[in-house]
């Protein structure tokens, strides 16, 4: 009987797993919110993953439970648990994903390299931190934000009001994280991936660049990195992976300063954006790698095909007509490219899929990249 792995979540992440699952011969199944997700090509189920008992009836049949997201209740999490049933990752290090104020505290404990921060609930503890901070901060809202949402930079303790105003009318003693606004040079990506039994595997670090909070390009390896740079920030992933016992991939966002520091920023326990490029330019796509992981099967060589490889989102896409309209002209223009697209309608912003180019010189690979994903563009 084949191996049968239930991912919550039916976005593009859980549609890239399809194929490597097909390869490997294992038997995906994905709960979907709905109707016409990314991944409903292997939706075996559609339901509320708030629900504990819708989630648990998709469970019964899988081997092993994973996620699209980190979005998913604890109390489920934990009911999936206590039925006995296999998630990875689990509730702990979920937990520390799903909170960015439990994250700063627990890395903080770990004495891992993190942006000055504090917990604030008005007005009053805002402005104290921007004065003692050079009058500007970086304030995030504890949960669900992601590409952009939920952050902002704020120069007036005002800034954030209409957030105070409703964590407050939602009680439970919510708060708000504001840190330093990290003078940085670039921002830096490292992926491992963790199995239960405690082997670790690190893809190359690669450099991230962010268009509106949204990430747009990715470069493997990131420049300038080797030595130094590339071992430490391996050594953080693989230490908060071994610390919070993340099963599957980590990925960890981080910031370069000028004086060569580097600051996490933030974490993924699953497969991530800045980790897409390794599909078509590592041995083990992190798509791979995460099925491997979670199965506790023996994890897979990270190395390059090539020296460099570079992934482009499409973000928007075109304003007129649809995206098999381009692929004529795409395909036969650079025909070394990569394409992956999610099954998602054009939208200003959004993110509806990439394009891997790699090869051996660097400023080529980037050239042909983004010409390559600018004939989805408009």
């Amino acid at each position: 009987m084949a191996l049968r792995v239930g991912v919550i979540g039916g976005g593009q992440l859980a549609r890239m797993m399809v194929p490597a699952a097909l390869e490997l011969g294992i038997d995906i199944r994905v709960l979907a919110e709905g109707p016409g997700m990314s991944a409903g090509i292997a939706a075996t189920a559609e339901g509320d993953y708030h629900d504990a008992e819708t989630v648990l009836a998709f469970a019964r049949d899988v081997d092993v439970v994973t996620f699209d997201h980190e979005h998913v209740p604890q109390d489920v999490l934990r009911a999936l648990v206590d039925a006995g049933v296999p998630v990875r990752p689990g509730p702990e290090p979920l937990a520390v994903a799903q909170d960015k104020i439990t994250m700063r505290r627990r890395l903080s404990e770990l004495g891992l390299p993190v942006p000055d921060w504090a917990v604030v609930h008005d007005q009053d503890e805002l402005r104290a931190f921007l004065g003692d901070h050079g009058g500007r901060a970086v304030v995030k809202t504890a949960r669900g934000g992601y590409d952009g949402k939920g952050v902002r930079v704020v120069s007036d303790a005002s800034g954030a009001d209409d957030w105070f105003t409703a964590i407050a009318e939602a009680g439970g003693g919510q708060a708000l994280l504001v840190e330093e606004l990290v003078p940085f040079t670039r921002e830096l990506a490292q992926s491992v991936a963790r199995r239960p039994s405690g082997e670790v595997v690190a893809w190359p670090l690669v450099e991230t660049v962010q268009q509106d909070g949204v990430c747009a390009e990715v470069f493997a390896p990131a420049p300038d990195s080797a030595g130094r740079i590339a071992d430490l920030t391996e050594s953080i992933a693989v230490r908060i992976a071994e610390e919070l016992g993340v099963t599957g991939v980590l990925a960890v966002e981080l910031f370069q300063t000028a004086d060569e520091r580097i600051l996490i920023n933030e974490l993924a326990m699953r497969p991530h954006n800045t980790g897409h490029w390794t599909i078509d330019g590592a041995t083990t796509s992190q798509f791979e790698q995460h099925l491997r992981a979670v199965l506790d099967l023996p994890l897979g060589a990270t190395g390059m095909h090539a020296p460099s490889a570079v992934m482009i989102n499409v973000l928007g896409g075109p304003a007129d007509g649809d995206l098999a309209a381009r692929y004529p002209g795409a395909l036969a223009a650079f025909p070394e490219a990569k394409y992956h697209f999610y099954g998602k309608a054009p939208r200003p912003g959004r993110k509806i899929g990439h394009v891997t180019v790699v090869g051996d010189d660097v400023d080529d690979v980037v050239y042909r990249a983004r010409a390559a994903a600018a004939h989805f563009d408009d």
